[in-house]
């Protein structure tokens, strides 16, 4: 019935997308909601500016922020910030609800990796609270390699759609006797449907040929089984789009030894967190590739790897060009394109052809190496804005 009922919101919607294709994903996700889960608050924009939530988080994730607003005080970007800062040792949520509202007020945020450090079972991991509190429901994961980066494997171009807010993070764990953990794993057939049906439209509307769902059916036979049935339906609704299922294990050895075979991947959450990791770590590292959190209301961009770099901090060797690309996509999705490709051109001119590369790329150039390069390319623009 849920399945039924999503497909039919589709069916209004789609016409509604095409009749206003000229405007922006941040227009259409919040003119056009698909399903009505959260409670939305009025969207802060002024005289055509966008106020966006930005939460710096943990280790590097400071450092990496004050370098976009760099960038966008030089490009004259119409963006304004909201920093919420929240802290890790808190033994309370209060920081993280003043992030959660404004982030609603906002409708779009920025964030590094937010830790968590307290045990108490109380108390909420950050990250997987703020997916689930606004609902977002999907994570986009775009891995492409660069021409210049020495890495396992040459021209990757992978796309992993994630489920965002069930699964393994669903929270709910409980001690059933003394001695006995039980950590609870939920698939519910309606968001199975929205992160499937996300990732065969993602396919349909960038030309890609595949998507592959990846799954542990064999030993999940309940759970993992509807994952896999929900997509095996939804396939059946593009013809002109190949899908295929793998079982994770197999996926991620496959994934090492011939990651041209995957184009998009549609994956549980657990799985969609290891694959990226995997694939990240074949084509450049963790500090090359940004993350696309979508809800109907909602959207928040991050590094795509989520890790913190807590042992790295301070020493200006962090690379800048996954938070830089998190940005890139967040001016996409609020329609400042124009501002998105001159950022985007600089960051591939200084790794693809100046070759400046922090450590983790095996370069010795620094953070402010890349930033400063990055500027001196939008500077060449500049008689153009």
């Amino acid at each position: 019935m849920a399945l039924r009922l999503f497909r039919k919101s589709q069916d209004v919607v789609t016409p509604l997308i095409k009749r206003n294709c000229t405007v922006s994903a941040f227009e259409l996700q919040h003119k056009i909601p698909v399903q009505r889960k959260v409670e939305q608050i009025p969207k802060a924009q002024y005289g055509g500016r966008h106020t966006v939530t930005m939460l710096p988080g943990g280790g590097i994730g400071p450092e990496l922020m004050s370098y976009v607003r760099e960038v966008f005080r030089f490009a004259g970007v119409p963006v304004d910030f909201e920093i919420v800062d929240i802290d890790p040792a808190s033994e309370g949520n209060e920081d993280l609800e003043y992030a959660i509202t404004s982030i609603k007020r906002n409708g779009v945020a920025i964030k590094g990796n937010i830790e968590t450090k307290s045990e108490a079972t109380g108390i909420l991991s950050r990250n997987v609270a703020l997916r689930n509190e606004l609902d977002l429901y999907v994570n986009v994961l775009h891995c492409k390699s660069f021409n210049a980066i020495p890495a396992h494997h040459q021209n990757v171009d992978v796309v992993i759609v994630r489920q965002n807010t069930e699964g393994e993070y669903a929270m709910l764990e409980h001690e059933s006797v003394r001695g006995v953990v039980e950590s609870m794993k939920v698939v519910t057939i309606e968001n199975a449907a929205r992160v499937a049906r996300f990732a065969f439209e993602f396919a349909k509307n960038n030309n890609r040929k595949k998507v592959t769902t990846i799954h542990k059916a064999n030993i999940m036979k309940l759970a993992d089984g509807l994952f896999l049935k929900v997509a095996r339906d939804i396939a059946k609704e593009y013809p002109d789009i190949q899908h295929n299922d793998m079982i994770i294990d197999n996926c991620c050895m496959q994934l090492v030894s011939n990651p041209h075979q995957f184009d998009v991947m549609n994956t549980t959450n657990l799985y969609g967190s290891i694959t990226s990791n995997v694939l990240c770590g074949l084509v450049g590292g963790a500090g090359l590739f940004s993350g696309r959190n979508y809800g109907d209301h909602y959207a928040v961009f991050e590094p795509g790897t989520r890790n913190t770099g807590t042992a790295i901090a301070g020493k200006n060797i962090a690379n800048p060009v996954a938070m830089l690309n998190a940005a890139v996509d967040m001016l996409h999705h609020l329609g400042h394109r124009y501002h998105a490709d001159c950022i985007s051109d600089a960051l591939h001119k200084t790794i693809d052809i100046d070759g400046i590369h922090t450590p983790d790329l095996g370069g010795n150039n620094t953070s402010t190496d890349i930033v400063q390069n990055v500027l001196k390319h939008l500077a060449e623009k500049r008689t153009y804005w």
